[in-house]
C-alpha cells in the first residue's frame, strides 16, 4: 500500500497574500516561525486546531489548504 503524505499550498498562499513572512503567519496563528516552516515544508503535520487556524487566516477551507497526496505517484485524495 501506497504511503500518504500531508502536503500544502502554504507557502503559495503566504505569498499571494502581500508575501506574509512566516513570522507572520505564526503570529497570527499563534505558533513559532519554526513550526511554520516545519509544517510548510510538510516535516511536520499540524493539530487540527492549528490547521484550522492557519485556514481562517487566508480565509479558506482546511481542506483547501492541506491535502494528502500518495508518495508513490503523487494522486491526491479526494
Amino acid at each position: 500500500m501506497a504511503e500518504t503524505a500531508l502536503t500544502n499550498q502554504i507557502r503559495k498562499l503566504r505569498f499571494e497574500h502581500d508575501e506574509m513572512t512566516q513570522m507572520e503567519l505564526a503570529l497570527l496563528t499563534g505558533c513559532t516561525r519554526q513550526t511554520i516552516n516545519a509544517i510548510e515544508a510538510a516535516k511536520y503535520a499540524p493539530s487540527l486546531e492549528l490547521a484550522f487556524k492557519i485556514a481562517r487566516v487566508f480565509d479558506l477551507k482546511i481542506d483547501e489548504v492541506f491535502f494528502f497526496t500518495k508518495e508513490d505517484d503523487e494522486q491526491q485524495y479526494k
